[in-house]
């Protein structure tokens, strides 16, 4: 366990190598889970903020499931989350030419109509955080999925590339850059023992 100011970080987040491999999953973690996407209350603003620059860019049955569910939903084990069509994809994925499933949100960011990326927790994947009963603590884990994720930690591990290094963005995103420096460097003091 790493233990930066509140937070406690899984060592895999060092260890283990990851890098998405979206032509082999095929966006399977916008489509596979119990839920949708975890959403911070704040996020529940940005959505909304976002949601008529986002519309043009999702499919009928995604309008029509957020007209009968909402732009966000919650449920008792997750809090609040994304809607998902049939508990399968999100109402905000979109599937490209090539069977990849991406953000409607995030290609919203990309063309430029947006400055809010999408939320947090999809953005760290497979990283989840989770905050302690008090509220304060919070545990960051290393999650990936066992099957999706497969190939992703395999070219992590072919390019070897670790995990903190792959979600730098998000991880500097929700934490910091102060933060993210000192988790970079103690990766790198954990690298140099194993190395010496």
């Amino acid at each position: 366990m790493i233990a930066i100011d509140h937070v406690l970080l899984s060592d895999k987040i060092v260890s283990e190598q990851f890098v998405c491999d979206l032509n082999k999953c095929k966006g399977a973690c916008c489509v596979d889970g119990d839920a949708g996407a975890p959403l911070h209350r704040k996020e529940l603003k940005e959505i909304d903020e976002v949601f008529d620059k986002v519309l043009p860019y999702l499919n009928a049955v995604s309008k029509q499931e957020i007209e009968k569910q909402g732009r966000f939903v919650y449920d008792k084990e997750f809090g609040w989350v994304t809607p998902t069509i049939k508990s399968k994809i999100c109402v905000y994925g979109i599937t490209d030419s090539n069977g990849i499933v991406k953000c409607g949100i995030e290609q919203a960011y990309l063309d430029g109509k947006i400055k809010w990326k999408k939320p947090i927790s999809c953005h760290l994947f497979p990283i989840i955080v989770k905050k302690s009963k008090d509220g304060v603590t919070e545990y960051a884990n290393y999650e990936p999925r066992e099957d999706n994720c497969k190939a992703a930690c395999s070219l992590g591990k072919k390019l070897k590339v670790p995990v903190y290094e792959f979600l730098k963005e998000p991880l500097v995103r929700k934490f910091g850059q102060a933060f993210y420096e000192a988790l970079s460097a103690t990766a790198n003091h954990i690298k140099n023992k194993k190395e010496s």
